[in-house]
């Protein structure tokens, strides 16, 4: 089995070493920047005798290589830098993506697209219109981030071992996004009711803020370790067929209200890509914000296509 990760940036160099040392699948790296792409391939397959990994790790330049790719991630496009928001990203990362994305769908027409570039809703939608490719194969990372992050800052607030916690966002991978108090659990208990209403609240809302506090800290670039390894679970459902439900930015039709439109909801993951959409029972104030975001993301990818 092949992957292919386009972006050999900190999150698409990280992914690869998951996905390798795992021994998930066999590894492209590719980037428009040869020499970066090619240089991390050799030191990722250096430490293969050290990390006990018998798959192959390349880095290229050259679309081919991805041929017959079961999976390609798309991590290429810009960081954000301290003050910038997602949408600021859009105008140059969107022009990044067109390129990327015809040239997916010309050499890899079979694959499922993962993507994690930013803003992660919009290039979704852009993806999927720009590919052709069936809805229920390309789909974005987003969702499963920001539970991640919702989990830890849960096992932290409350301080229980984060293996107790189940976590569930929904909704864009921005500031709008909604975590879910009512369908997150503690040790089997809904968070909303282990903590109060303000508690939530304010976790929710550090969550939402985690992103850009990252980006704040390390002063140039953005977060990997968790970006990269949240794109790893989600490869290893499709590759391994696991079935498993993710929240991630997944095309809905009619589903949530929702028309047309890819957004962050909760999927069952398989090998044929989004195998089902899981629609909660949310309460009318967070069904609200989730039809607002998707308008939102629809009107901003009606003005890109």
């Amino acid at each position: 089995m092949k992957v292919s990760i386009i972006g050999a940036g900190n999150v698409g160099g990280t992914l690869a070493q998951r996905i390798a040392e795992s021994g998930l699948a066999d590894v492209v790296l590719l980037d428009i920047a040869e020499g970066l792409a090619k240089g991390k391939g050799f030191d990722l397959s250096d430490a293969r005798s050290i990390a006990g990994c018998n798959r192959s790790i390349s880095g290229t330049s050259d679309y081919n290589d991805i041929r017959d790719s079961i999976v390609v991630v798309v991590t290429a496009g810009l960081a954000r830098m301290p003050g910038m928001t997602r949408a600021d990203l859009l105008k140059k990362n969107a022009a990044i993506i067109k390129t990327v994305i015809c040239s997916i769908a010309e050499k890899a027409p079979d694959s499922i697209i993962l993507m994690v570039t930013n803003p992660l809703d919009i290039l979704t939608n852009l993806a999927l219109h720009l590919s052709k490719f069936s809805p229920k194969k390309v789909i974005g990372m987003g969702g499963v981030l920001d539970s991640a992050r919702f989990a830890n800052l849960i096992s932290e607030n409350l301080q229980v071992p984060i293996s107790s916690v189940e976590a569930l966002v929904i909704g864009a991978h921005s500031q709008a996004m909604i975590p879910l108090p009512d369908f997150s659990k503690v040790q089997g208990k809904a968070l909303s009711q282990i903590a109060g209403e303000e508690k939530c609240e304010a976790i929710s809302l550090a969550t939402a803020r985690r992103g850009a506090e990252i980006v704040a800290c390390l002063g140039h670039g953005s977060a990997y370790y968790a970006p990269s390894a949240a794109a790893y679970k989600m490869v290893r459902a499709i590759l391994n067929d696991e079935k498993t439900v993710v929240p991630a930015c997944a095309y809905c039709n009619g589903e949530y209200g929702i028309e047309d439109t890819c957004i962050g909801v909760p999927i069952r993951l398989g090998a044929r890509g989004v195998e089902k959409i899981i629609e909660l029972p949310l309460s009318a104030e967070d069904k609200e914000k989730l039809l607002n975001s998707a308008k939102s993301i629809k009107e901003t990818v009606a003005n890109l296509i």
